[in-house]
């Protein structure tokens, strides 16, 4: 085994870990405080990345991307998370569920995508449907060669920004081992698509600036042609392409990990209560080395997942694995930094607090803990026939 970076890796490393500290640090308090993004800042930060050459670095080179393999990815958001989320979106890493697209699709919304022209946002949760994608009531039932899509969605990111939206809507249902379930189909939808309509979503405490919206769908009429894949095909698109996102989460909680602890080991160590560094006390010392190991297990969980898909190797559970260690980790790593900077790390004057607040939704979206704790069970069951 190889844990070390080639050479390419640490100057990719370097370069976004740069960028971040330039382009992102600077801007994030302010961003914090209104809770917006001023939309030439944001095309500023989109300008700048495409000019880099890593904006969509997560596409292949046939579609205009930089063809990043999934190991080095993860290190392009480990790094991102040293950033705020509200920023950072406009790095621009498209969904590669965009892949999919075929024909003209490609032209309209996949190459777009991937140059920085188009923005898109993924709209699969509802009120009344979280973890259970299959209990969604946002429904597309056909007319003719068309459909006509009717249903709200919920926390919804960026969707403010985006110029189209990837729904998922419920087209049918089917009879499984488990009983009747309905069939999934994802859609294209242009934000100016008549009977579509984007509204202001819930003020969040967690990643302030990134918002969620709601999506109110009403005889929003579509054409067949903005189906994407096949009809009732939309759950496996799902699964194939959106437990990546796990692991990009999973990579940004380590790099959020690292910053806080980039912060407090020289606090400890500079910080003098009672004549010596409040870093000599085993109470804070013990503290630092928890700190530093979890982060460490839960970047080498990351980047074996990563590495097992850039093998072929099956990886749903090590990506499981990863996004629910890391997420927990970040909860306990920012809560530990608080207490070695006491009263000091609950003030507006560092970024601690935003550090903890953010924390609080990793566990929470792309699956949440108790979903990472089913998918990893169920895997080590399986063989078993349990």
């Amino acid at each position: 085994m190889n844990f070390g970076l080639n050479e390419e890796q640490e100057m990719i490393v370097q370069t976004v870990r740069d960028f971040v500290e330039t382009e992102i640090h600077p801007h994030e308090n302010e961003v914090d405080r209104t809770g917006i993004v001023p939309s030439e800042l944001g095309e500023e930060i989109r300008r700048k990345c495409i000019d880099l050459g890593f904006y969509a670095c997560n596409f292949p080179e046939e579609t205009g991307g930089a063809g990043l393999d999934h190991v080095t990815f993860a290190l392009v958001e480990r790094e991102l998370g040293r950033g705020s989320m509200a920023l950072t979106v406009f790095f621009g890493r498209p969904s590669g569920i965009l892949m999919a697209c075929e024909g003209e699709q490609r032209e309209k919304y996949l190459l777009p995508a991937v140059r920085g022209e188009k923005v898109d946002a993924l709209a699969i949760t509802e009120p009344d449907a979280g973890s259970d994608m299959r209990g969604m009531k946002c429904m597309a039932r056909q007319d003719g060669g068309d459909f006509v899509l009717n249903g709200t969605k919920h926390f919804i990111s960026h969707a403010d920004v985006a110029d189209f939206v990837i729904v998922f809507a419920a087209t049918g249902e089917e009879e499984t081992p488990k009983g009747i379930k309905k069939k999934i189909t994802a859609f294209l939808v242009d934000r100016d698509t008549p009977g579509f309509d984007i509204l202001k979503g819930y003020q969040s405490i967690s990643h302030r600036g990134y918002h969620n919206l709601i999506l109110n769908f009403t005889d929003c009429h579509l054409p067949k042609s903005q189906v994407l894949g096949e009809v009732h095909r939309g759950f496996d698109i799902a699964n194939e392409w959106l437990y990546g996102t796990r692991l990009t989460v999973a990579a940004t909680c380590v790099g959020r990990a690292r910053r806080v602890f980039d912060m407090v080991l020289p606090y400890a160590a500079e910080r003098k209560q009672f004549g010596r560094p409040i870093g000599a006390n085993q109470g804070v010392s013990f503290k630092l080395a928890d700190m530093i190991t979890e982060i460490d297990a839960a970047d080498l969980l990351t980047l074996s997942a990563a590495w097992r898909l850039d093998a072929s190797l099956g990886a749903n559970r090590e990506i499981a694995s990863a996004k629910l260690y890391a997420s927990e980790m970040l909860a306990r790593v920012t809560d530990e930094a608080i207490q070695i900077f006491g009263g000091m790390g609950l003030m507006d004057d560092l970024p601690l607090a935003r550090f903890w607040r953010d924390a609080r939704v990793e566990r929470i979206w792309d699956g949440t803990s108790e979903i990472q704790r089913h998918i990893i069970s169920r895997d080590l069951l399986r063989p078993f026939g349990a």
